[in-house]
């Protein structure tokens, strides 16, 4: 690392630290690094803040909130709040640059880019990401029945799911997508292990 960007980090950590002219943290005795055990600044995070950030959902549909979502609701919020960067999946996107990659397996450039219907190998994968990360100018805004019934548009628009479908906690993992047959876990053996 440059020694300019190195120095410029210390000063600002010193800084924040309150302990500029001051003397430095005296080292935790456990700590075998050396670290001071608190570097003045922040504070434990409470029970119910670590809830709210606690929104990962696994493939096995662990994490899955309450709630439901439909095709036609999903559409409406979709053309709202995510044509913008993964265009509209009803029109030919031959002469458009998006922002983002398309979301619907889609053949228009002559090759096939990977999206939710060709490539992803869970559907909770799905409902985690965009409720998590969309829409990009808001992430995180969206409620869980928003999630759900986005998640039932973008299945439905790559039929993977019937138009009547209501997604929900308990059938959105026991969806099985196209690619998921293309992804095999790593059972090599003979060197260190990762898992």
């Amino acid at each position: 690392m440059n020694s300019r960007i190195t120095m410029t980090i210390a000063l600002l950590l010193i800084a924040l630290s309150g302990s500029f002219g001051q003397q430095p943290l005296k080292a935790d005795k456990t700590d075998t690094a050396g670290a001071p055990a608190r570097y003045g600044f922040g504070r434990i995070a409470a029970p119910a803040e670590i809830v709210r950030w606690d929104i990962d959902v696994r493939p096995d549909g662990k994490g899955l909130p309450p709630g439901k979502g439909d095709v036609v609701s999903g559409k409406v919020l979709y053309l709202a709040k995510c044509a913008v960067c993964h265009g509209n999946n009803e029109t030919s996107l031959s002469n458009l640059k998006l922002p983002a990659p398309v979301l619907v397996s889609d053949t228009v450039a002559g090759s096939r880019p990977k999206a939710i219907g060709n490539y992803w190998p869970y559907a909770t994968t799905l409902f985690d990401y965009v409720r998590r990360t969309m829409p990009y100018n808001q992430p995180g805004s969206l409620t869980d029945n928003e999630v759900y019934s986005l998640t039932a548009y973008l299945l439905h628009a790559n039929k993977i799911i019937k138009s009547n479908t209501v997604l929900n906690a308990s059938n959105l993992p026991k969806i099985v997508m196209p690619a998921k047959k293309l992804f095999v876990m790593d059972d090599r053996k003979g060197g260190p292990e990762i898992k």
